[in-house]
């Protein structure tokens, strides 16, 4: 029997391609051949290259939701990119296209819906992306991880299945993960998230209360490219990285707290995983709100506490953080009793069944 072909897309940052990676790497390879389109310079290039996975660079733009001379320039760019799409995607004739959104993935829905191509899309977020918005016409099927996300999307298409988590995240080791960190087991281990590039805000109020931080917590910091602090590299009880890949399962499976962005594939990670979280959302100036939204359904439902950006400082990060552990039990129950299912799983057999 021939194989099939599968296209994926989707980037702009990580959380638009750490699912597709979760996806591809469940993928029986004897069936399908996996091929990626994104953009030519953007951080999803760099991850699937790494996995092996044929990478097809084409040209995009950026969906801004002000006004701005750059929207000109990058009609053309979205314009050229659905004619690479299109010329790339009839070479492959794949059998289906599977997006997680982000910019880069609106010329190759495009193309796809031309060339009659089935078309999967999976929104993360409470609200979907103006990506996904201007997508969903073009869509076969739309996959959600809220229950209240699905309202956005036409009843027919909208199919409530969870985030898609990678396998790998729930494979590590506590023992693992502190020796990888070299600390002892009679203090817990706070984990503290930025996002793939790190945040400012979050990374100055954490260095200024080390102190009283490491009193408490042992602190795994990952604080973005370009972020480490050289002076605090010997700082007892702390640990700091621009990044962590392959050793996250095994210091996630030895952390009892964490604090991190209200990203939609990070917080799900963490309700799989039972940590309980003190989620830092984007503010509505460095977003469109989505983060907010997201930490609030968490918040709602016992799984988390907000702590605003605006609102952090020392006293506001100890506080809450000595809140949250006194009321562990109380988070890991509630996150107990959450049922949404394997989302991995079923989008793997969803597009099985298309392929055959």
């Amino acid at each position: 029997m021939s194989k099939k072909t599968i296209v994926f897309t989707g980037g702009g940052s990580a959380g638009h391609v750490t699912p597709n990676i979760a996806i591809i790497k469940e993928m029986n390879v004897s069936n399908w051949d996996i091929h990626y389109i994104g953009s030519k310079k953007g951080i999803e290039k760099e991850l699937i290259e790494k996995l092996g996975i044929p990478y097809h660079g084409i040209s995009s733009g950026k969906l801004r939701r002000y006004i701005d001379f750059e929207n000109v320039k990058d009609i053309f760019r979205v314009l050229r990119g659905c004619v690479q799409a299109r010329r790339i995607l009839k070479k492959l004739k794949p059998s289906i296209v599977f997006s997680k959104g982000g910019f880069v993935s609106v010329p190759v829905i495009i193309a796809a819906r031309s060339l009659k191509i089935p078309i999967f899309i999976h929104e993360s977020d409470m609200t979907p992306g103006l990506a996904n918005k201007i997508s969903q016409r073009f869509a076969t099927k739309i996959f959600t991880s809220f229950t209240e996300t699905k309202q956005y999307f036409p009843e027919a298409k909208a199919m409530v299945i969870g985030s898609p988590i990678r396998k790998e995240i729930l494979e590590g080791s506590w023992e693992k993960g502190r020796d990888f960190l070299g600390f002892n087991t009679y203090r817990p281990i706070l984990t503290i998230m930025g996002g793939s590039l790190g945040a400012k805000k979050i990374n100055e109020v954490v260095r200024a209360s080390l102190k009283q931080l490491t009193e408490k917590y042992q602190v795994v910091h990952l604080c973005g490219k370009g972020n480490i602090d050289k002076e605090l590299l010997t700082f007892p009880g702390y640990k700091q990285f621009e990044y962590i890949n392959d050793e996250l399962p095994d210091i996630l499976a030895a952390t009892d707290i964490v604090i991190t962005r209200g990203g939609s594939n990070a917080i799900f990670e963490f309700l799989a995983l039972k940590i309980p979280m003190i989620i830092i959302p984007l503010t509505k100036q460095q977003s469109r709100g989505d983060q907010i939204l997201n930490a609030k359904s968490f918040e709602e439902k016992g799984y988390s506490l907000t702590l605003e950006e605006e609102n952090i400082s020392e006293e506001t990060l100890l506080t809450n953080l000595d809140y949250v552990m006194t009321k562990k039990e109380k988070y890991q129950s509630a996150m107990e009793s959450y049922k949404e299912g394997n989302a991995l799983q079923t989008l793997v057999d969803e597009i099985n069944h298309y392929g055959k």
